[in-house]
């Protein structure tokens, strides 16, 4: 068991969306240290506010984790014992450079790999994602659900996550993989490479008419992301789960349309919907099988979507 009142921690990507609501959850754990990396693409250090607040010492670093020897140092110098890496770009973001979405998701791990390896760091969290599995082809969808990414962005994370599984089978090194579903909440990104709760809050925010995507049909499995953060944690105390792969979902299958309709219900829009071509690579239903987390977390709370979706709302609106 991982007590992390007596670690030293660096979480990477951890000034971004699902990335600072884990170091708000880590800074109520009090450990040794905890430091930041984030190079700001999409991530702000506003976000880090109440993590400061509850956890003073903690240390942001503005810095591009592709810079390995950079990333390494730091670890080195901290004698950082455990890594959370949540840094990547936008699913997004791959529709404009695939090259660098691709590159920046392997070129990250690598490093972690290799301090790892040679024994600068022990104990890798590894965030990957739901989309390395493309379109289900079975729902809901294991941890033994092949991986068929759908994007150049997706194919980053599954390249990630295969380079991980033979860094264990060459030299033992301890890494838990991760998969989050669709997590959606306070201050998810709402600018460029947006998802589609943020846009579609903004857009109802400003009286104006939502936008479906394709047919509406598509399926996702949203979760709270403070409940990611939550579990995140939990599991992550637990050393003897090095080697895994976990689902982190609800799984709750939800279309796109029931997400809009919800979300013009809590606006009081009675408007029109607007219409849109597909986006690139999008994946027509996601749903996870969580019997692996139920087995691992005790007494399971996950927030109902209605309830999750309310709160997402009067963030943005007290933001707005």
């Amino acid at each position: 068991m991982i007590n992390f009142s007596k670690q030293r921690v660096l979480v990477t990507g951890g000034a971004g969306f699902i990335g600072s609501h884990l170091v708000d959850r880590l800074a109520l754990e009090k450990p040794v240290a905890i430091h930041v990396v984030d190079n700001l693409f999409l991530g702000r250090k506003e976000n880090l506010t109440e993590a400061q607040r509850v956890y003073p010492k903690l240390k942001f670093h503005k810095m591009d984790a592709t810079r390995g020897g950079m990333l390494r140092n730091l670890i080195r110098r901290e004698r950082i014992e455990v890594v959370f890496n949540l840094a990547t770009k936008a699913l997004g973001y791959s529709f404009d450079d695939p090259l660098d979405a691709f590159h920046v998701n392997v070129q990250i791990t690598g490093h972690l790999l290799e301090s790892l390896r040679l024994g600068e760091v022990k104990y890798l969290i590894h965030f990957s994602s739901s989309e390395t599995y493309g379109n289900a082809q079975k729902v809901p969808m294991g941890e033994d659900h092949p991986l068929l990414p759908h994007t150049p962005y997706a194919a980053g994370k599954a390249a990630a996550d295969l380079l991980i599984r033979s860094y264990q089978e060459t030299f033992g090194v301890s890494v838990l993989i991760i998969r989050p579903f669709n997590n959606y909440g306070p201050r998810q990104n709402d600018g460029l490479y947006a998802g589609v709760i943020p846009i579609t809050i903004r857009k109802l925010l400003k009286g104006r008419a939502p936008i479906i995507q394709g047919d509406g049909t598509q399926t996702r499995d949203f979760m709270f992301v403070l409940d990611t953060a939550k579990i995140a944690v939990i599991l992550a105390q637990r050393e003897e789960l090095a080697g895994k792969v976990i689902n982190l979902g609800t799984g709750q299958e939800t279309s796109i349309n029931q997400i809009i309709k919800s979300l013009c219900r809590i606006a009081g829009y009675k408007g029109r919907i607007e219409k849109a071509p597909p986006r690139p690579g999008d994946v027509r239903r996601h749903c996870a099988d969580t019997n692996l987390l139920k087995s691992l977390v005790e007494d399971l709370y996950l927030t109902p979507l209605h309830k999750g979706l309310a709160e997402t709302w009067n963030w943005y609106l007290k933001d707005e």
